[in-house]
């Protein structure tokens, strides 16, 4: 959302990235500005370092001369946001580390635009992490990835573009499971196993308390509290002749209600055989599917039989390079030929053109002679003009009769003095004789040139014309004995045409092939349903298995569960009137019991007590039949709490057994292997998409074992590994594997947030319409989905398609960002 950067490597002044309302971006400058810097900045705020700086150093920075450097970004992942600073500083002795860090987490509707960017420090939220130990640990949490994963599905570096492509598959593996959150279900296994060994636990303890209950409170005990009950009532003397009676009642009514609980046990038991509606269509379902096999396996060797015949007969047709390389020779002959005469012509024109040179070369040469010698003429009459204007001068001092200042004789005459100075003339004739001269000698350089460039055009033209003349004679050579162009031409159209049928024999031969695997995957499925019915059908005959059930025909499954389901209505008509039978005799039962009641209350209202005195034969039998109710009352109540913790044990032994089924099926080779194989399945599937269309039709990505290969369908369909392939096919591969990562995982992610994805590597190495296709993808990503995309480019074509650009300069003093759109 927001980026604040002092100090900061080529960001010597404050500096802020905007990224409010920016779905769509591109980090522009020239060569050095300090784009990558910015993505530099982003991974050293979260995690303490940048994919350039190789070691784990944090002096890279710090900008040169600098002894502090801050970076802050506020930022929103899984719908929350955060504000994440680094600070290093340099000490006196010249060492840089990190000495202050923060992650706070911000309100839902804090505003990043708030911020002044002077202060980077200040507080703006809880914090989650207040030193660079705690942020480390945090911020994985947060984002969902360490920085090993980060750089390879987040933030694709320079020189680190195809690390996911090649790495390994347990690295592989690794980014997967973390970003599908697969440790969560290591979790519920490692709590399963743990509930497991509590239900254990606890179950031991009740055993020894379950046990001695048991022992305490048997029936043998009770029969025997209630023989003492029985007992201690005869020591009355009417009261124990009754109580026989009512107790042989109370027994039958007893027995009869048992014998009907029994019986209605095994009519509940019954009931739970019920045959499923398609028991006797599952094992024709398997049969059906077992035959589809085999047809779709007779498809796929025909299939495979036509593609190799189509092969063969590739293979042993004309080579297709052979007969592209002799077209280009007839080709290069005509180009040479008709280039070799129009070198004809130059040459004549070269030499022509040299002839005239030479002339004016030498008509140059001496009119520069000939004004050379006027300009020697000139100097030589202006030295003797220099000679007479003295002598004029000095003869203004003579006298006549006087002696003769230079020589001391006397002068006889003093000479006429000239009108003019004599060095006027001769100077201007100076002056024209050396501009003639100055103008010859431009005129033989000009001249000298012209011959000279003549001459270079006759020596270049002879030598394209024999080296043209030679090439020729030796593609005559080549070509001696070769076929015509049109016979050439015809062949090298009947090998496309095979290519063009072996092609579709290779898709019949995989649509076969598709068609084997789902008849396979349907003969499985159709199995499993069955295996699932016999499962039914054994545990609901388990359900019985104490009732004697039949045998089963393992044979045919409808039969089976016909031969149960009869002899369980047969078990059920018998029951109902056993049922009936019992409580008719629990009815007659419950009548002697009244009887003997009101046969007992005649007593003691009639007979009364023996008494040794007055009132105490009554008070003792009472006392001797309270003590031996009591005994049997808590003896029932032992009972009682034996069966609840019986009860208890089964629901604690039913929790362990699935808490242990389910720590089985969460085992690392079952459930997570296959939720692994799902994920990669779905990466590749959109990695080969987006592959596809950027080498128009010629790659798809696929996997084996966990590698990646390639098919090349110009190749006849070989497969490849990816590592076979040039600069620009695996930026290309990797590209469409960097967009599939981050639109296919950030959907299947339950751990990890794919938001953004930010390129910064090879799209200068792309021709122009690999260029377009992977500037229509990148417009596609950034407009389906919320996910920001960003990229690092210096191409002008893929800049201008981008809504919104950060320009980066830089001068001298620090680097700078301005946003633009």
């Amino acid at each position: 959302m927001r980026l604040d950067m002092r100090g900061f490597a080529a960001f010597r002044q404050p500096a802020v990235v905007d990224f409010t309302d920016t779905d769509f971006f591109a980090l522009i400058g020239p060569t050095g500005s300090g784009k990558s810097t910015i993505l530099d900045a982003m991974c050293f705020a979260l995690y303490g370092t940048a994919p350039r700086w190789g070691a784990r150093s944090v002096a890279h920075a710090l900008a040169p001369s600098a002894t502090e450097a801050a970076v802050r970004l506020i930022f929103e992942a899984g719908g929350s946001r955060y504000a994440v600073t680094r600070v290093v500083r340099r000490d006196g002795k010249g060492r840089a580390s990190t000495r202050a860090a923060a992650l706070q987490a911000l309100s839902p509707g804090f505003d990043p635009s708030t911020l002044d960017g002077s202060e980077l420090l200040n507080e703006l939220g809880e914090a989650l992490a207040g030193s660079p130990a705690e942020l480390d640990t945090a911020i994985v949490d947060v984002v969902g990835l360490p920085y090993d994963q980060f750089i390879k599905c987040v933030v694709l570096p320079q020189g680190e573009f195809a690390a996911f492509l090649h790495a390994k598959p347990a690295e592989r593996q690794e980014i997967l499971v973390r970003l599908l959150g697969l440790d969560v279900y290591e979790k519920v296994r490692d709590r399963a196993t743990g509930l497991v060994t509590e239900a254990a636990a606890q179950l031991a303890a009740t055993e020894p308390v379950l046990a001695e209950l048991t022992a305490a409170a048997s029936e043998e005990a009770l029969e025997a509290a209630e023989e003492d009950l029985h007992l201690m009532t005869r020591i009355t003397d009417l009261v124990e002749k009754a109580l026989p009676v009512l107790a042989k009642a109370q027994e039958s009514r007893t027995v009869a209600a048992n014998a009907v609980a029994e019986v209605e046990k095994r009519l509940s038991l019954l009931a739970l055989v019920r045959p499923p509606r398609d028991a006797a269509s599952l094992a024709a379902s398997a049969n059906e599917a077992t035959a589809r096999i085999a047809d779709a396996a007779v498809a796929v060797g025909a299939a495979e039989e036509h593609e190799e015949k189509l092969r063969h007969q590739l293979d042993s047709g004309p080579d297709p390079a052979a007969i592209a390389a002799v077209l280009n020779l007839h080709e290069e002959r005509g180009k040479v030929a008709t280039r070799l005469t129009a070198l004809d012509k130059d040459l004549a024109q070269a030499q022509k053109a040299h002839t005239a040179a030479d002339k004016q070369l030498k008509a140059a040469h001496k009119a520069s002679a000939a004004a050379s010698e006027a300009v020697t003429s000139a100097q030589q009459a202006l030295l003797t003009a220099q000679t007479a204007d003295r002598a004029a001068w000095l003869r203004r001092d003579l006298v006549a009769g006087h002696a003769c200042p230079v020589c001391e004789q006397t002068v006889a005459k003093v000479p006429a003095q000239p009108e003019k100075p004599a060095m006027v003339a001769a100077k201007h004739v100076v002056a024209q004789a050396e501009d003639e001269a100055e103008k010859a000698r431009k005129q033989l350089e000009r001249a000298d040139l012209a011959a000279r460039e003549s001459d270079r055009k006759v020596t270049t033209a002879q030598a394209s014309h024999d080296q043209l003349a030679a090439r020729l004679s030796e593609v005559d050579a080549m070509l001696a004995g070769t076929e015509s162009q049109e016979i050439l031409r015809g062949q090298l159209k009947a090998v496309e045409t095979h290519k063009r049928e072996l092609a579709a024999a290779s898709g019949e031969l995989r649509a076969a092939r598709e068609a084997h695997r789902k008849a396979s995957l349907e003969a499985q499925q159709a199995q499993e349903r069955l295996r699932r019915g016999w499962r039914d059908f054994d545990a609901a005959r388990d359900t019985v298995a104490v009732l004697g059930p039949p045998s089963a025909d393992r044979d045919d499954l409808g039969r089976a569960w016909a031969s149960m389901s009869g002899w369980a209505a047969e078990q059920v008509t018998t029951g109902e009137k056993q049922r009936a039978r019992l409580r008719k005799e629990h009815d007659t039962a419950s009548g002697e019991v009244t009887r003997a009641m009101a046969s007992l209350d005649e007593l003691f209202t009639d007979s009364g007590l023996a008494k040794p005195r007055p009132g105490e034969h009554q008070r003792a039998a009472a006392v001797a039949v309270e003590r031996a109710s009591a005994v049997r009352e808590r003896i029932i109540q032992m009972q009682a709490q034996a069966e609840s913790l019986r009860s208890q044990r089964a629901a604690v032994e039913a929790d362990r057994q699935i808490a242990s089924t389910l720590a089985q099926h969460l085992r690392a080779n079952n459930f997570e292997a296959w939720l692994l194989q799902e994920a990669l399945e779905a990466l590749v599937s959109g990695a080969s998409g987006i592959l596809r269309e950027l080498s128009n039709g010629q790659y798809d990505l696929i996997h084996d074992d966990r590698e990646f290969f390639v098919v090349d369908h110009h190749d006849a369909g070989l497969r490849r590994a990816v590592r076979t392939l040039s600069g620009g096919e695996t930026f290309q591969a990797s590209l469409a594997l960097a967009l599939a990562l981050a639109d296919q995982l950030g959907g299947m992610s339950s751990n990890a947030s794919l938001e953004s994805i930010m390129l910064d590597e090879g799209f200068g190495t792309l021709d122009a319409s690999t260029l377009d296709t992977v500037a229509a993808t990148l417009e596609n990503l950034a407009a389906t989905g919320n996910r920001m995309v960003g990229v690092v480019t210096h191409v002008p074509s893929l800049a201008e398609r981008i809504p919104v650009r950060f320009e980066i300069t830089k001068d001298a003093r620090s680097a700078r960002v301005e946003r633009i759109g």
